[in-house]
């Protein structure tokens, strides 16, 4: 099948919007975990997350074990990185970050999510190096667009002090920079890689594998950074709420956003996925909006309609990416 012929087919099969929609998930995060950080640790609250799911894991890598027999040392490494890196490391330092700068206050919660922002590059950078995507110039304007959208959504209530988080970087303690940044590339970068394993492992699998590798990182993590961690989980456990969310959010954003992101991923270019994460930000901010309570200026807004319009151009769009190879292993 030619490059054309097969974008052709996945622009066909809506992988873009998948993995939107998969993303889009990702929004109830907020909704959902907030509370529970009054309760647990934020390691805590994501290794309970990986617990819950460990009881999808076992049983789709037990039932699928001959898929991963044909990986390669690269496609473990990659798994790994994706595992450990994307989905365990960046969770927690993210929100340990923000939590942090809230509690120091000043600048440096703004540094953390301006940085954040750089998340496209690296999955972009990431694509170009382990896929060999090359973005056409039809790309540039759908990721401006997206970018741009995606920074009115984190800043948009700030109103004519829109560029203030740029002048607010060199202000904030190194740290809270280094956080945001280096969650960026984690994310990213595991975009790229995730699709790189989805060549050889079902959506289901590469799902399975995710939560699985990051669990035993994270009970590490854990046992290092909360004393009696079996007490303090006990403790917060029991705290009103605690549970059920805990188990509404790996369900929800976890599982079914994970399972219908990977089935999108496969057949969606990592450079046009990493825009399409970006429903991720725009359902938040609706959600703070309609659940929370929290006001959507006219700004945000417009931050929610140009991403809807940087989806819809990769949706619709035939030429953004070029020569597309599948990686060799």
């Amino acid at each position: 099948m030619s490059n054309l012929a097969a974008r052709d087919t996945w622009f066909a099969r809506g992988g873009v919007l998948l993995v939107a929609l998969g993303a889009a998930t990702w929004g109830t995060d907020t909704v959902l975990r907030a509370p529970l950080y009054a309760a647990l640790a934020p390691v805590l609250v994501v290794l309970g997350e990986h617990v819950i799911l460990s009881f999808y894991s076992v049983p789709a890598i037990f039932r699928r074990w001959r898929e991963l027999r044909r990986l390669g040392a690269r496609d473990w490494a990659a798994l790994g990185f994706v595992g450990w890196g994307g989905s365990a490391a960046a969770t927690v330092l993210f929100t340990v970050g923000l939590f942090e700068a809230y509690r120091s206050g000043g600048s440096s919660v703004n540094t953390v999510f301006l940085l954040q922002q750089t998340q496209p590059l690296f999955a972009v950078l990431a694509a170009a190096i382990v896929l060999h995507e090359k973005p056409s110039a039809r790309y540039v304007p759908i990721f401006i667009t997206g970018v741009t959208g995606a920074y009115l959504l984190a800043f948009g209530e700030q109103g004519w002090h829109l560029l203030t988080p740029f002048t607010q970087v060199g202000q904030a303690h190194l740290k809270f920079a280094l956080i945001g940044i280096s969650a960026a590339f984690l994310w990213g970068t595991s975009t790229s890689l995730g699709r790189f394993v989805s060549y050889k492992l079902s959506f289901p699998t590469l799902t399975g594998a995710r939560f699985l590798v990051a669990l035993p990182f994270l009970l590490v993590w854990a046992i290092i950074a909360v004393p009696d961690l079996p007490g303090a989980f006990a403790h917060g456990i029991v705290q009103p709420d605690a549970a059920r969310n805990l188990v509404l959010l790996a369900l929800f954003p976890g599982l079914i956003g994970l399972l219908i992101y990977y089935r999108g991923l496969r057949e969606t270019p990592a450079s046009y996925a990493t825009l399409a994460e970006l429903a991720y930000p725009m359902t938040g901010v609706l959600l703070n909006w309609i659940v929370l309570g929290q006001p959507l200026v006219a700004l945000q807004a417009l931050g929610v309609v140009l991403v809807l319009v940087a989806i819809t151009l990769m949706r619709t769009g035939k030429a953004a990416v070029r020569d597309e190879p599948q990686p060799a292993h």
